[in-house]
């Protein structure tokens, strides 16, 4: 891993997902629009890469997170499950 590529991790990590697709979203925006130079389009391209990993890194934590809840039969929260399970 390059030390850009470091950065840009720990930078990342700083990031809510809302925040990071935020970002993201506007380099789409910006490659789409053709207006930017080649180096500026190819720095943009890696860090909404980097960024595209870091929201999947985001949403998969919450999926498990989701799967570890545990309702009762009337549908009440009651716990969570430490394997992931939802039986």
């Amino acid at each position: 891993m390059s030390e850009t590529d470091t950065t840009q991790s720990e930078d990342n990590q700083k990031l809510s997902f809302e925040e990071a697709l935020s970002e993201l979203e506007a380099i789409v925006d910006r490659l789409e629009s053709g207006e930017v130079s080649l180096d500026d389009a190819i720095s943009s391209y890696a860090r909404g890469m980097s960024l595209k990993q870091h929201c999947q890194q985001r949403l998969e934590e919450a999926r498990l997170r989701v799967e570890k809840i545990k309702l009762s039969e009337d549908g009440m929260v009651t716990g969570t499950d430490e394997m992931g399970s939802t039986g």
